[in-house]
């Protein structure tokens, strides 16, 4: 209630009252409440997909009046994505759609399911879920990453510790099938929950390990890092935009499909 109450500029008494309010225009209990907490019931939770489209019908009024892309589109980016494609088609989004301002948040892909559902997120650049999403969502494949082993120049991986993304996570889940698939034996030395910072661990020789080969990266310049072929089979990270079916921006969202298939595609 506290956080419900801070993004719109109220207090929670005032945000309470709201919601007492709208329980009784719509005759209807929305929430269970004790004396600590405040749980959307089955009830509520059957009308946010409705109350979505209501509001992202409001948020297209005059769309069709208007000429070229403007507004905001909130997104859930990747880390990694950033360094990769998605890098390249935000410059080219910001060079064609100067009235186009795209709001930037990082995280894990796991958590962006949510925040999408939830309408928290306009969209998000994520790895393709490993399980079925809601019949409310939608996940658009935009490019794909080969997963690679990485080791630091002049070390044996066999010698050396195995760096492990976290394997909750859905690319945690890539590197798994990854280990699987090649039959390697590894001997866990961390576990980290970014690509990045295994990357540099990797250049200064904590160990080896397996992660996406990002765009952006200049991997034939590295002198630190070098590039192992998967010893049977390659995996692919496949990511791609996930959204609701169902909002008002989804000319913005067609609109960064385009740049990834017209742009610098990495293809396998």
């Amino acid at each position: 209630m506290a956080a419900a109450a801070r993004e719109i500029g109220l207090t929670p008494a005032a945000a309470g009252q709201q919601l007492a309010q709208l329980e009784a225009e719509l005759g209807i209990t929305l929430f269970d409440r004790n004396k600590r907490s405040l749980i959307l019931n089955n009830q509520g939770r059957a009308l946010i997909e409705p109350i979505q489209d209501i509001l992202s019908r409001y948020e297209s009024l005059g769309s069709q009046f208007r000429t070229g892309l403007s507004g905001s589109l909130t997104v859930g980016a990747l880390v990694s994505s950033l360094m990769g494609q998605f890098g390249k088609t935000l410059d080219h989004l910001k060079d064609e759609y100067p009235g186009l301002e795209l709001k930037i948040s990082t995280g894990l892909s796991s958590d962006f399911l949510q925040q999408v559902i939830d309408g928290l997120l306009d969209a998000a650049i994520v790895t393709e879920s490993p399980y079925a999403l809601p019949k409310s969502i939608r996940w658009t494949l935009l490019y794909e990453e080969a997963m690679i082993l990485i080791y630091p120049k002049g070390k044996e991986p066999s010698n050396l510790p195995f760096i492990r993304f976290e394997p909750k996570t859905w690319t945690g889940e890539l590197v798994d099938r990854f280990i699987r698939v090649n039959g390697l034996e590894i001997r866990n030395s961390m576990v980290v929950n970014s690509v990045e910072a295994i990357i540099e661990l990797v250049r200064q020789g904590f160990g080896y390990a397996v992660v996406p080969k990002l765009a952006n990266v200049e991997w034939d310049k590295d002198k630190r890092i070098v590039i192992a072929n998967p010893p049977r089979k390659t995996i692919y990270r496949r990511v791609g935009l996930l959204e609701r079916k169902n909002h008002a921006r989804t000319k913005i969202t067609k609109a960064i499909e385009e740049q990834f298939r017209t742009g610098a595609n990495p293809a396998h």
